[in-house]
């Protein structure tokens, strides 16, 4: 029989949600959005499916997910710990190392707003029996707009036809009114072996390097070498969009990346955080604020920093954020 290990990738730093998200807490672990942070939430929602644990991050937040886990009182757990990020393809590949060949992994992001529900069980149901078939299986969402902050999916039914970059406005149209195409929602579910056969067959270069990383780990943690040899490459470059192995589950949860401010404000709006007549919100600090003469803004205020934006701007907030790391501040700590 087949075991389920759910992976939970925990590397990212949320640059578009900054100055709320810091290397020093991450999006992932901040408790914006309920009583839980989003990573709680993600260990969560996929325990039912699940019959073990697997967490692949970093030194920087290795001690903000131990805190998570003591908080739902999980006590067993692979901890992988990477000496830097090498993006999604090197830390899945770690998890697939550490289990057997037979092992699901069903690889979740830390960081994504999910509607649970019969929707997705539906869909995860779906892509674990695809995956004890030998399939590679990514999840889409069916769009509701045009979205230029996603990746696309060409879907055949169950069959990829093609993998699209993050469009253009026009394109994005052009997709939804296909009505194929889907937003890659970033979830996979394979068996382990499978996907490293299909790494070591597609991108032998981070298959081998990271095998060797692995093997001169101690105790599931990397060191510095033979980590730095790894090619820095998304799952999606590496194995996805060359693999004849692919399929997709169209699915219709309600699904949000939580990937910018515009992100954040539909989905806080929904849950019946404040917003004024003229469509501005304040985020942050429990302070009286007031929106004069601008419409559909957005204030973000902590200790150290505050950030005022139009919604529709949400998307460049990551350049002020590598405008702050090539100068070395500290606001991004």
């Amino acid at each position: 029989m087949n075991k389920v290990k759910h992976v939970v990738l925990t590397g990212g730093v949320g640059s578009r949600l900054w100055p709320l998200s810091r290397i020093s807490r991450p999006k992932q672990y901040l408790n914006l959005f309920s009583e839980s942070s989003l990573f709680e939430l993600t260990v969560k929602r996929n325990a039912v499916f699940s019959d073990g644990l697997i967490v692949v991050g970093n030194q920087m937040n290795r001690n903000l997910s131990k805190e998570s886990l003591q908080k739902l009182k999980v006590e067993k757990f692979i901890d992988i710990v990477e000496y830097s990020p090498r993006n999604t393809a090197p830390a899945i590949a770690f998890a697939a190392l550490a289990s057997d060949a037979s092992d699901i992994l069903l690889v979740t992001p830390a960081d994504h707003i999910i509607t649970e529900g019969q929707a997705y069980q539906e869909a995860i149901q779906t892509g674990i029996s695809l995956a004890k078939e030998g399939n590679i299986v990514t999840f889409g969402i069916q769009p509701h707009k045009p979205e230029t902050g996603f990746g696309y999916i060409e879907a055949n039914g169950q069959n990829v036809a093609s993998f699209r970059e993050k469009p253009s406005l026009d394109q994005a149209t052009e997709f939804l009114s296909q009505g194929n195409f889907l937003w890659n929602s970033g979830i996979f579910c394979f068996k382990a072996g499978i996907f490293l056969e299909e790494l070591k067959k597609h991108n032998p270069e981070t298959y081998e390097k990271s095998l060797v990383a692995w093997q001169a780990a101690t105790d599931n943690e990397l060191e510095e070498t033979t980590s730095m040899n790894i090619p820095d490459i998304s799952v999606d470059y590496a194995v996805m969009e060359k693999s004849d192995r692919i399929k997709v589950v169209r699915s219709d949860f309600e699904w949000s990346d939580m990937g910018s401010f515009e992100a954040m404000y539909e989905y806080l709006k929904a849950q019946g955080h404040p917003v004024d007549a003229s469509g501005n919100m304040h985020i942050g600090k429990n302070t009286h604020t007031e929106f004069i003469g601008v419409q559909d803004c957005i204030l973000v205020q902590t200790d150290d920093a505050n950030l005022i934006l139009s919604k529709e701007s949400s998307q460049n907030v990551k350049k002020i954020y590598q405008e702050l790391e090539r100068n070395n501040s500290i606001l991004i700590n």
